[in-house]
């Protein structure tokens, strides 16, 4: 897989990397001061590699191994029921490494994975954060509902999210971007949750909805 950009080269985890190709001569001091392999190109072959802003380094990467549920850990988890644009999925991945949150869990099917687009729009924040990858939502939410999680479902027809005690142990679910959460993720909540809007605006963005009661969600339970 080819990550790309300095920012994201510095945040990620060098165990991760395989190889630097780069334009830039100080980023050929980083990788040596850091004892990451390195190739010496020329911008025009980093342009034949990738159409994205590369800013002149491309990082040839591991694919990334998914964590299980097994794995998960703190107080607070979110997860995406079939979330699609890997553009809202790297800003989730951001914000939840941004409010401490270490597990974010999505579906094996029909769903978003880690892709170059996602690591480069989380500017590398995915070394802070577990993408638990699970066969069933409905069967994980069950699961987590078990080890004392409350879940918390974003939806339009839900009750004010500033008006909910989020105390203990909780899990926000994000739905697709389309179709918002699916039925059985519904009857396996313990409240739906709305974000208020003007009638003029449709819906939020999906990042920018899990923003929101993301930071409610934490800042209820300090």
């Amino acid at each position: 897989m080819l990550a790309y950009g300095v920012n994201v080269l510095k945040e990620l985890d060098k165990k991760r990397i395989k190889k630097v190709m780069t334009s830039r001569r100080e980023i050929i001091d980083y990788c040596k001061a850091n004892k990451i392999k390195f190739e010496a190109v020329d911008n025009h072959t980093l342009n034949k590699l990738s159409d994205n802003n590369h800013q002149g380094v491309i990082i040839d990467i591991y694919d990334y191994e998914y964590y299980t549920l097994n794995d998960v850990s703190g107080d607070f988890v979110v997860i995406l029921d079939h979330l699609e644009d890997p553009h809202n999925f790297g800003a989730i991945i951001r914000t939840c490494a941004a409010a401490g949150i270490t597990s974010i869990i999505i579906p094996k099917d029909r769903s978003v994975k880690v892709t170059d687009v996602v690591i480069k729009t989380s500017v590398g924040t995915i070394n802070y954060v577990k993408i638990i990858m699970v066969s069933n939502i409905a069967d994980a939410i069950k699961k987590l509902k078990k080890q004392g999680y409350f879940i918390y479902s974003a939806d339009m027809h839900g009750k004010n999210y500033r008006s909910i005690d989020y105390s203990g142990k909780r899990a926000l679910v994000i739905g697709n971007e389309g179709k918002g959460i699916s039925n059985i993720v519904k009857e396996n909540s313990d409240y739906l949750v709305t974000i208020p809007i003007d009638s003029k605006v449709e819906s939020l963005n999906a990042s920018v909805a899990a923003g929101i009661l993301i930071y409610a969600m934490v800042d209820k339970n300090e």
